[in-house]
């Protein structure tokens, strides 16, 4: 069944991240580690957290191939000083190309090949920036929700 893709306008979410630059295809190996920074960091900080998910935010590089820049990060509350290799950042706003993926994350990359499908039928580019917003978990995987958003030029 296709993945449906509309047109959004999208705002800033407030993050708290670690950034990583990895080749392609190696998001599985790096974000364990990366976010557990995180979640380190937000649980020294009350308030910080009050029930934001995780996000995923990508700078896709200039060149097809080269390594992406990828920032791990837990939505929070407020901006803060950077402690360690934590720091505070934001999703861009802006139109973007959003779909919703149900099921299994690695099954993701439908909703990913759907948002560059629609892009190519509506002759639209992507600004270089995507993001993927996890939802909780569910019991049975096929029923979890993640969020993927393209930034459109």
């Amino acid at each position: 069944m296709p993945v449906p893709v509309n047109a959004q306008t999208v705002h800033p979410r407030k993050l708290a991240a670690v950034r990583r630059e990895i080749p392609p295809g190696a998001v599985g190996a790096a974000w364990g580690p990366a976010l557990g920074e995180v979640w380190r960091f937000i649980r020294s900080q009350p308030g910080l957290w009050t029930n934001g998910h995780n996000i995923f935010l990508y700078h896709h590089p200039a060149q097809p191939g080269g390594q992406i820049l990828c920032d791990f990060g837990v939505e929070v509350t407020r901006k803060f000083e950077t402690a360690g290799e934590v720091y505070a950042t934001e999703t861009p706003a802006g139109n973007a190309a959003v779909a919703v993926h149900r099921g299994p994350y690695n099954l993701m990359n439908e909703a990913h090949n759907a948002i560059k499908k629609w892009m190519t039928l509506n002759r639209r580019e992507s600004a270089g920036h995507s993001w993927e917003i996890y939802g909780d978990p569910a019991p049975d995987p096929a029923d979890t929700e993640t969020t993927v958003v393209y930034l459109l030029k």
